[in-house]
């Protein structure tokens, strides 16, 4: 377990148009836009040492609150080696957001008019969003695999229980993120031994769940493709953002492990929306940047100009069921 860690807190990925992905996540899914932040780059090597990406990249990122559980975070990159093409959805790399609904039909029936639809069962849907990545639609029982983070009573985005507008009818909450992978038995290692993810099934060389934290649940896939995953610039870039309380002291465990790279150093940001953030990007073995993260929730400037609040660790630890 990484030390100080208390949950997962944002998803992140890299989208080809940052206006067309935050409008489709608040105006057909329900999210709630939580801040933009001003454009981001520099003249000297400064993306390449803390974001690694091309040292010419710039990028807009926004944060929105998906439900009542979870952060996602968008970019949008320029770089002179950026790849606007996403890995498919069997390719390394690919990235799938699962969202959990009380009746797959019925929420597939409201958003085909909004997405492509790709398979259709009682229990599960795939979708592609309008930057090609994979969405899956989930309804089954708790008893098919118990210790997973189950179903919340009411899709919010807001802490007092206001219910969001989605046009996806009977949506509960983020069911998972999906990451596929190279090797399956690296991937599951590192989750498990590095960061302190529980098994919950796993299906031969293909298919592994696991819950990863008190609020989340990850899946990873191998299809058995070859090839690298996109980098941080390129669309389909992601990361995986664990809160933690001591970033410095996370960041020297993560130093440690093999395979994983401290890019940069922690850096506490000083001006803007989100001042006060403590972070640090690790490059690691498996293909996914993990980020370490601090943000002193209750007291970031963006929340004197907004109701909009991320959702915040609060008194929740790693291990709570």
């Amino acid at each position: 377990m990484i030390a100080t860690a208390r949950r997962v807190d944002h998803y992140a990925l890299t989208v080809p148009d940052l206006d067309v992905a935050v409008d489709f996540i608040v105006d057909v899914i329900g999210g709630e836009l939580v801040y933009r932040l001003p454009p981001l780059a520099y003249d000297d090597d400064w993306m390449q040492r803390y974001l690694d990406v091309h040292p010419r990249a710039s990028c807009e990122i926004a944060l929105l609150r998906l439900g009542p559980t979870t952060n996602l975070e968008l970019f949008e990159y320029t770089a002179p080696d950026h790849n606007p093409v996403p890995p498919g959805p069997h390719e390394v790399g690919s990235t799938q957001l699962g969202l959990y609904v009380e009746d797959v039909p019925e929420a597939v029936t409201a958003l085909r008019d909004w997405l492509p639809v790709l398979t259709v069962t009682t229990d599960a849907a795939r979708l592609m969003a309008p930057w090609r990545m994979p969405i899956e639609l989930r309804s089954y029982p708790e008893s098919v695999s118990p210790g997973r983070f189950g179903p919340c009573p009411l899709w919010s985005n807001r802490d007092d229980g206001t219910p969001a507008k989605s046009r996806v009818p009977g949506l509960r909450n983020v069911d998972h993120i999906g990451y596929t992978v190279a090797n399956l038995d690296d991937a599951v290692t590192f989750f498990l031994d590095t960061l302190g993810a529980e098994l919950l099934y796993r299906k031969g060389t293909e298919h592994a769940a696991l819950r990863v934290g008190p609020t989340d649940n990850v899946e990873l896939n191998c299809h058995g493709s070859l090839g690298a995953p996109p980098r941080n610039s390129d669309v389909g870039g992601r990361h995986l953002a664990l809160h933690v309380d001591d970033v410095d002291a996370a960041a020297a465990q993560l130093a440690d492990v093999p395979g994983c790279t401290v890019l940069g150093g922690p850096e506490t940001i000083t001006e803007g929306p989100i001042a006060g953030d403590r972070w640090v990007y690790v490059r690691t073995r498996i293909g996914l940047h993990i980020e370490l993260v601090r943000m002193p929730d209750g007291a970031l400037p963006y929340e004197r100009e907004t109701t909009a609040r991320r959702r915040a660790a609060g008194g929740l630890q790693w291990t709570d069921r």
